[in-house]
């Protein structure tokens, strides 16, 4: 008998209490920048140094901090679970707390990649903390600016159908720190199978139906509640 699979879908809820601030907060600004010019593919081409020195300063301040305890506590259901993490964060806060197999949604913060081909991995580059700042005007192997290897608003989101996938497959699926109305990933719910459990960690209260169970707390709180109850 393998092991029961779970799948964690988190936002960015759960990088808040590690000092993160959410991609999509309400005033659509992001670390004080408009969401406008930073995060689109209109705002790269009108000024691709801003948008470059702009994640310059968010990879500096992601290796500042660290994994909080939501972090470890998902990293800890491997012990006793086949886990997969489908995450809307472009920080590697999950792979740093221990978590093997995770899912990026929206991208990730420590790769570069080209702006003629972001999918290319031949352009793709990770960086490393001592060497996580790009020059603006660098270019990829391909001859294009290096870019973010971010999923821009209004871009697709390639890895949603390796998401939905692993939904699909889920024994027991826990979201965390997503208000469940950011589509794409929201539809990934849908993709569970009629009778998988369903756990929902969130300090607001959120109407996701009956099947759904939430735990209305913190990302670190809420996890620790709900692994007292799967690592019995």
């Amino acid at each position: 008998m393998g092991k029961k699979k779970i799948v964690v879908l988190t936002g960015a809820g759960m990088s808040v209490e590690s000092g993160l601030k959410t991609f999509r907060d309400a005033d659509g600004l992001w670390e004080n920048y408009p969401v406008a010019k930073v995060a689109t593919h209109e705002g790269w081409e009108a000024d691709p140094t801003l948008v470059t020195n702009f994640y310059n300063m968010l990879r500096k301040k992601c290796w500042s901090v660290k994994p909080n305890e939501g972090h470890r506590q998902v990293a800890a259901l491997e012990e006793k679970y086949d886990v997969t993490v489908v995450t809307q964060n472009v920080d590697n806060l999950h792979e740093q707390a221990g978590s093997k197999k995770v899912i990026h949604l929206h991208g990730e913060l420590m790769k570069v990649c080209s702006s003629r081909d972001v999918d290319d991995p031949r352009y793709q580059k990770t960086l490393t903390p001592d060497n996580c700042e790009v020059a603006p005007g660098t270019k990829a192997g391909d001859g294009s600016l290096l870019r973010p290897f971010i999923v821009f608003f209004g871009e697709a989101v390639p890895n949603i159908t390796v998401a939905a996938e692993e939904v699909q497959e889920a024994d027991i699926l826990i979201i965390i720190g997503t208000s469940l109305v950011v589509y794409p990933a929201a539809g990934l719910l849908h993709y569970a199978k009629p009778d998988t459990p369903i756990y929902l960690i969130d300090p607001n209260p959120i109407n996701a139906g009956g099947r759904v169970k939430q735990i209305q707390k913190g990302a670190s709180e809420g996890m620790k509640e709900l692994n007292e109850i799967l690592l019995k």
